[in-house]
């Protein structure tokens, strides 16, 4: 079988792999599609996401759809060639964070594709795959793979807006149209907010942000844009930039909240403290998900709007020119990748 494998900064290669067979408490899965993440391409790019560095060969990938092949010994679950979407983090269900409810910040979890830990965990860009049983989900009557394959950043999107508290009938700023903040706006819409303002510097990737239900779309790079609103109740910082945090802080209301979303550049990043306690501002970091990923898939189930956030799907044996056009903002925003 083919699988996507990262060796070290641009070094991307599609190889044959051995095929996986599934241990006790595993199930087999044949991948049918794989979502290109923002974390794919900065291992593709810099060898690491933000702390997180390459130290061996990795197959690549989190964001996988396809179907049950089998079981390992004494394990069960969906019946074999059931469509499924895989959960891709396993915590470890001992430590202070996953006892106190936050699994999503447990400090020993397995996550698939991610260098967080050596060795490190092979991800999913693969023909066939084996993972835990219980990272299995069953798809919702009418949600197709293909559009399933958004449960994963769906799900980043919807902790995103839930870390913000209640925000219907608010005013959210999404700074950054990539596919997560264009999820976000999706996330926040469905949660109620009254409207959501997005910024960014691509006039292309605002156009997603629109398919998502963006009621106003602002050009960063631009201060005398009319669509800049005076203040906002709450801000989702989804662009991973600088600038993009200071954007949030200065537009928040006072006592509102700002999510940091976005994956910062390793190291330390200078940011508008002043803003913070002046204008009592919460900020708020917001990292994976743990039970949005089943309400993702209802949400994905009952609006057929996301498949117009996906640009393409492309043979896996074309993953490098899919990375490229993922890393494309003014062609692209959710790059799939198919096997």
């Amino acid at each position: 079988m083919l699988g996507c494998v990262i060796h070290g900064a641009g070094e991307l290669r599609v190889e044959e792999l051995p095929d996986p067979q599934a241990g006790p408490g595993e199930a087999l899965v044949a991948v049918r599609y794989g979502g290109v993440c923002g974390s794919d391409l900065h291992y593709w790019r810099h060898g690491g996401v933000g702390d997180f560095r390459l130290r061996e060969p990795m197959v690549l990938g989190h964001e996988v759809a396809g179907t049950v092949v089998s079981y390992g010994p004494g394990t069960t679950g969906p019946a074999p060639g059931t469509a499924v979407t895989v959960h891709p983090a396993t915590p470890c269900g001992v430590c202070p964070e996953c006892a106190g409810g936050r699994a999503n910040v447990c400090r020993d979890t397995r996550y698939l594709g991610s260098a967080a830990r050596f060795p490190h965990v092979q991800g999913g860009f693969a023909g066939r795959v084996a993972v835990p049983a219980g990272q299995l989900r069953a798809l919702p009557d009418g949600l197709g793979l293909r559009r399933a394959a958004l449960a994963e950043p769906l799900s980043v999107a919807l902790h995103a807006v839930r870390r913000a508290g209640a925000v219907a009938g608010l005013h959210v700023l999404v700074a950054g149209a990539g596919p997560i903040g264009c999820l976000v706006v999706a996330a926040a819409k469905a949660a109620g907010a009254a409207r959501v303002t997005v910024t960014d510097l691509v006039p292309e990737a605002l156009g997603y942000a629109a398919v998502a239900g963006a009621d106003a779309l602002v050009r960063a790079d631009d201060p005398a844009d009319a669509g800049w609103p005076a203040e906002v109740d709450v801000a989702v910082e989804a662009s991973g930039v600088a600038a993009g945090l200071d954007t949030c802080l200065r537009l928040v209301r006072r006592g509102g909240v700002v999510v940091q979303l976005g994956m910062l550049p390793a190291g330390r990043t200078p940011f508008a403290g002043n803003l913070v306690v002046s204008r009592e501002i919460e900020l708020r970091g917001a990292f994976r998900f743990d039970a949005e990923f089943d309400d993702a898939l209802e949400l994905l189930s009952a609006r057929g709007e996301f498949d117009g956030l996906v640009s393409a799907v492309v043979p896996v044996e074309q993953a490098e020119s899919a990375f490229a056009l993922a890393a494309d903002r003014g062609r692209s925003c959710k790059v799939l990748l198919e096997f």
